[in-house]
């Protein structure tokens, strides 16, 4: 019979390099202000590419509709039965088809700046990441509250998940890789990780 023996001291040390980057990107979340709580009706101020608009609902439509209008309002019309939780999500597929369509341009841009195949894009919502890749898969995942920030954050994410293809860590070819083709991204994240989030936060915890 295999007898195996586990050393704890060998378990803890790699467990230990992940809790202090699971603590410090919790931290991060945690520091960043929470926009109020969201019942999408009239007066509210919702986000979009980085922009406030003022919503203005009106109800008695038969389907959803949303559009940008003029002095910054968001006119959101619904049925007059729709429950909060059904206005949430009529939003929430605005955002993601809006997000999509611009996401795909950026991926396709960078990917021919990098050489590497444009990758299939997915969004869904995260709670402590703006996006993710899978070089493998040729995939990459973004979070849906990008559609609330501006476009120059979500071309950020867009290459930083690009450059994982060709770099998977944050080493010193990474930040040339970033620094090449966009010089200001610093900036840009700093800025975005200081922006409001839509969402409560909760920590998905991937060792």
């Amino acid at each position: 019979m295999l007898k195996i023996i586990l050393d704890g001291d060998a378990i803890r040390r790699p467990l230990q390099v992940h809790i202090a980057w699971i603590n410090r990107h919790r931290r991060t979340f945690q520091a960043q202000d929470r926009q109020p709580k969201r019942e999408y009706v009239s007066g509210e101020t919702h986000y979009f590419l980085g922009r406030g608009y003022r919503l203005q609902l009106n109800r008695g439509g038969r389907s959803y509709r949303i559009r940008i209008a003029g002095s910054g309002k968001l006119e959101f019309s619904a049925p007059a039965d729709a429950s909060c939780h059904q206005r949430e999500q009529a939003i929430l597929r605005w955002h993601r088809r809006e997000l999509r369509k611009r996401v795909e341009v950026e991926a396709k841009r960078w990917a021919a700046r990098l050489g590497i195949p444009i990758p299939i894009v997915g969004i869904k919502r995260m709670r402590t990441k703006w996006g993710t890749s899978n070089p493998s898969a040729k995939r990459i995942w973004l979070n849906l509250e990008l559609a609330q920030k501006s476009p120059q954050s979500i071309s950020y994410i867009v290459l930083h998940e690009l450059v994982h293809f060709l770099h998977r860590k944050h080493d010193e070819n990474f930040v040339a890789q970033l620094d090449a083709l966009m010089p200001k991204w610093r900036s840009i994240r700093a800025e975005l990780n200081q922006s409001p989030l839509a969402y409560q936060p909760w920590y998905q915890i991937e060792l």
